[in-house]
């Protein structure tokens, strides 16, 4: 008798309750909804966490299970970035030009307003007109749709190139690291259409909304839990069938599963694209929250850290990804927003904005050589002793 895909997978529906009540938590509790404990700022960075969650999965679905160490995928997640960020820079934009032209005496021409909203934009890189890249910036439903399209393309691209020419292992790690590399130094120039180092800002505030930052940030940490709660849902349907038999048997033994007539190029470019896709939509969500995007976020180290979340959450375990991610994400906010008190040694005092990297590190090391298995690990520990005694 077939099960459901839920009966199969019980940790899914364990995950996705806790995601609805950590969310309405949040909700019942923000100055948005009026109770006003967690204050506005701590929504936005529990919203940015859920992104970060989200890409995490990802993540874990490429390397966790595809056994694919993707140094890039950071990339991806700061294309999407851009993509939505050029909307919102474009309409923000467009609406002060328009109020601003409004006010002369003759009303203003298409062609002047144009003209106006690019001198506006890229003025600062001393440019005043539109690049290629922004042919579709007042369009927020074609945007919307390269935020998934434009990731997607770059990694089926990239992938096909690098998959078929049978790289793999630390040499494949290290030209994913080359692409980041690369498409951030790419963004620096003036003249790509990006603006350069000053990067897009002011993508905090929504075009035409009139409601507060603590309406609006709750608005991105409900999107942002959506997204993760789908994001995980699909993934672990992807891992739960016959495609994750496969992906796991190239994880551990690429040339059987390649003597047994399989295409495993085929399937690596699927779960290479499908995670640039669901990392795309998780910078989307992130960035308009954050307020600002530049070149600098899609530095290689940024991929680096994204490793680093997964492996001591315990890669191969969705939930392991999300819970390692949360952890690190958080306490880095805590250490390096200047709520972690100093500790007086006396000869020497313990200031954990500089020492958080070097903890971070620790404990990869540590979780490396000693814990393989990572914080889901316990999780999977403590679930065995509780079906034992209740077999028993």
């Amino acid at each position: 008798m077939n099960r459901s895909f839920i009966a199969r997978n019980p940790s899914v529906l364990v995950f996705l309750s806790l995601l609805a009540l950590f969310t309405i938590m949040v909700t019942v509790l923000s100055e948005g909804f009026g109770i006003g404990i967690v204050s506005t700022s701590f929504v936005k960075t529990l919203g940015k966490t859920l992104c970060l969650c989200l890409i995490a999965v990802a993540m874990d679905l490429i390397w966790g299970y595809t056994g694919i160490l993707s140094l890039g995928h950071f990339a991806f997640f700061g294309l999407g970035g851009y993509m939505i960020g050029i909307w919102l820079m474009y309409e923000r934009t467009r609406q002060i030009v328009a109020t601003s032209l409004s006010e002369g005496i003759l009303p203003p021409t298409p062609e002047e307003t144009e003209a106006a909203i690019a001198n506006q934009i890229f003025g600062v890189v001393g440019s005043s007109e539109f690049p290629i890249v922004w042919a579709f910036s007042n369009s927020l439903v074609v945007q919307l749709i390269l935020v998934v399209l434009v990731p997607g393309v770059f990694a089926l691209i990239f992938g096909w190139l690098a998959f078929r020419s049978r790289v793999t292992g630390v040499y494949l790690s290290i030209l994913t690291q080359a692409m980041t590399l690369g498409l951030s130094l790419y963004l620096f120039q003036n003249a790509n259409g990006f603006r350069g180092n000053n990067g897009l800002s002011g993508l905090q505030n929504l075009p035409g909304v009139t409601a507060p930052q603590s309406v609006v940030s709750l608005w991105f940490f409900w999107a942002s839990a959506v997204a993760l709660g789908l994001g995980y849902l699909l993934t672990a349907w992807v891992v739960s069938g016959k495609f994750g038999s496969v992906i796991r048997g190239i994880r551990d033994n690429e040339t059987r599963v390649r003597f047994l007539g399989y295409s495993v190029e085929s399937y690596k470019l699927a779960v290479f694209t499908l995670t640039a896709c669901i990392s795309g939509i998780a910078g989307a969500l992130y960035y308009p929250q954050a307020g600002i995007i530049n070149p600098a976020e899609l530095a290689p180290i940024a991929s680096i850290y994204l490793a680093v979340w997964v492996a001591i959450g315990g890669r191969g375990r969705l939930y392991g990804a999300v819970i390692g991610t949360a952890f690190v994400s958080l306490v880095s906010s805590w250490s390096t927003g200047g709520q972690a008190p100093d500790i007086s040694l006396g000869f020497y005092t313990i200031r954990w904005v500089d020492w958080w990297l070097v903890l971070l590190g620790l404990s990869f090391v540590l979780v490396t050589l000693f814990a393989p298995g990572g914080i889901g690990a316990i999780f999977d520990h403590l679930s065995r002793q509780s079906n034992g005694r209740g077999t028993s």
